[in-house]
């Protein structure tokens, strides 16, 4: 079972950025896609962009131009860099690995409900 430690949420001023860190022991070596998610309490948990081991990304349209995931898979770190930063960003930020092979990327990648989450997730706070 492979449990992510999410890390470099904060509270910040809207207009500012974060960049968001998730570090998984096997990151690097399998091929599964990857992903990030946010979710406040009693809301769904909401898709913001994934990555496969080669680089591929796909965004929630409303996340495109302000956010940017990225991986290291020699370090085994999935980031997420966020920009432009927004009081509605506000939520606990999750990443998490889907079990389905990369030919599942194109369909699944910003399913929810395609991913095993398993982190601890961030928290980020934007104050206006």
């Amino acid at each position: 079972q492979v449990q992510p430690v999410e890390s470099g949420g904060g509270s910040v001023q809207a207009g500012g950025s974060l960049r968001l860190s998730c570090a998984a022991a096997v990151f690097g070596t399998n091929n599964n896609f990857w992903g990030w998610f946010r979710q406040n309490p009693g809301k769904e948990r909401e898709a913001l962009a994934a990555i496969t081991k080669d680089g591929n990304t796909m965004y929630s349209a409303s996340m495109k131009g302000r956010f940017t995931i990225s991986r290291d898979n020699a370090k085994n770190i999935l980031y997420l860099e966020m920009n432009n930063l927004k009081p509605d960003d506000t939520a606990m930020y999750y990443c998490a690995a889907s079990p389905l092979g990369v030919s599942g990327f194109r369909l699944w990648a910003l399913d929810p409900g395609r991913y095993n989450f398993r982190g601890q997730g961030t928290q980020v706070t934007v104050s206006s």
